[in-house]
C-alpha cells in the first residue's frame, strides 16, 4: 500500500537520457535499476559539474569532446559512489545517543561529500590524462562509436 502523499516514481528509460549518458551507462554496464538514480544525479549535479568543467584548462577539456561527456562520466561515477555510501551506512559505528534526525543529517552530509569528491577526482583524472596516453585513451574509449 502506498502513501497517497508520495509522488509516483516514474521509471527512466535509456531513450529519455542524453546520448552521452546512454554511452557511459552502456560502457559501464549500469544496471537498469540504477537509471532513475543516474538521471536524478545528472539533473541535480549539472551546476557543480559545469563549475568544475569551466575551471579546467582547455588542454584538459580537449581530452573529451564536450561538457556533456564530462557530465555523463561524473553522473555515473556519483551514482555508484552513492550506492556504496548507502550500502555501508548501516555498518558505521555511530554514537548510541544519536537521534534518527541526526543520523539522516549525517548520512546526507556524507553523501554530499562523496558526490563532491567524485567531481574532484574526475577533474584530477582528466588533468592527468593530458600527460598519460593510456588514461586519455580510456576516456576516449567510453565515447568511441
Amino acid at each position: 500500500m502506498s502513501d497517497s502523499n508520495t509522488p509516483e516514481q516514474v521509471d527512466v528509460t535509456l531513450e529519455q537520457l542524453s546520448p552521452e549518458l546512454r554511452q557511459v551507462i552502456a560502457f559501464d554496464d549500469v544496471p537498469e535499476a540504477m537509471y532513475n538514480m543516474v538521471a536524478s544525479i545528472h539533473e541535480v549535479s549539472e551546476e557543480s559539474v559545469r563549475e568544475a568543467w569551466n575551471s579546467l584548462p582547455a588542454s584538459a577539456q580537449n581530452i573529451l569532446d564536450n561538457f556533456e561527456q564530462f557530465h555523463a562520466l561524473i553522473s555515473v561515477s556519483q551514482s555508484f559512489a552513492g550506492i556504496n555510501v548507502m550500502e555501508e551506512f548501516p555498518t558505521l559505528n555511530l554514537p548510541e545517543g544519536m537521534s534518527d534526525d541526526d543520523k539522516e543529517q549525517y548520512r546526507a552530509q556524507l553523501l554530499d561529500q562523496v558526490l563532491f569528491n567524485c567531481i574532484k577526482d574526475m577533474v584530477k583524472q582528466i588533468k592527468k590524462a593530458r600527460r598519460d596516453p593510456l588514461l586519455k585513451k580510456d576516456f576516449k574509449d567510453v565515447f568511441a562509436k
